[in-house]
């Protein structure tokens, strides 16, 4: 039989006991009962630790529009969509060391600014001429680095030439900006999306006079003047071939055109 003393001892080795016990509980819960700092009370892990997506893709997995250098868009742009009689004058496959710089001398005397589509090969013959062009403040167009067909090129293929072309430009004006595409021979393929990403208006044309294969400069400027309409886009010719007849027929065009109302401008720079 136990007494009360004995149960007040027994009550008190008992309550010690338990004390003890829920201190070695509390000592062990915290690694368990507070979440991690890599998760939430949901199990989840926070915003923080979800990895963003890489540089080079975003959450679809497309390279970011901020490669862009440049407001641009895969439409072909052949217009100045400018009001009144306006006309855009683009000579391609330039530069040439002899009719490049007899039509720069053209366009200064008139005060008329053109597109320069330009051949990366003879970009890295003659420079100087294009610093030229630059200097007289016309505006610069991506013409490839060869003159190749790129209608079956792969995106990947063309950007690369794009590129060297540009890097070619800019060894010649070194932060030059190039505003404009132009594919060789029209042959757009895969061009437009490639060259838009890379901050370049692809640039087409109203107006093809067949200067390449030159009729004389008397045809050459008939087909210009019976041939140019509000806004048109004219396709020319400075290079890759004799361009002599070209620069005679433009010679006498501007004068011709502006006494009957028409101005030079530049196309538009969005499709």
């Amino acid at each position: 039989m136990t007494t009360p003393r004995g149960r007040s001892r027994t009550r008190g080795r008992l309550l010690t006991t338990l004390i003890t016990l829920g201190l070695a509980l509390c000592v062990a819960a915290p690694a368990n009962a507070l979440p991690s700092p890599s998760t939430t009370l949901n199990g989840r892990a926070p915003r923080a630790e979800f990895p963003s997506s890489s540089p080079s893709t975003t959450l679809n997995g497309r390279a970011p529009r901020a490669e862009s250098k440049g407001p641009a868009t895969p439409d072909i742009v052949d217009s100045t969509r400018r009001g009144g009689r306006a006309v855009a004058l683009t000579f391609d496959d330039g530069p040439d060391p002899r009719n490049t710089p007899r039509l720069l001398d053209v366009l200064r005397e008139h005060r008329v600014k053109a597109v320069f589509c330009l051949w990366g090969d003879h970009v890295r013959q003659h420079p100087d001429i294009v610093r030229r062009i630059a200097a007289d403040g016309h505006t610069l167009c991506n013409h490839t680095m060869s003159h190749d067909d790129m209608s079956t090129w792969s995106a990947e293929d063309v950007r690369a030439d794009l590129l060297e072309t540009n890097a070619a430009i800019r060894e010649a004006v070194p932060h030059a900006r190039v505003p404009y595409f132009r594919a060789p021979y029209g042959a757009w393929g895969r061009t437009p999306e490639v060259a838009a990403g890379l901050g370049m208006q692809p640039l087409g044309w109203s107006l093809a006079v067949e200067d390449w294969v030159p009729p004389g400069t008397d045809v050459l400027l008939r087909r210009l003047e019976e041939g140019v309409r509000p806004g048109s886009v004219v396709l020319l010719h400075d290079g890759g071939g004799d361009r002599g007849q070209t620069v005679a027929a433009v010679a006498r065009l501007i004068p011709a055109l502006e006494s009957d109302g028409w101005h030079f401008t530049r196309p538009a720079r969005r499709g």
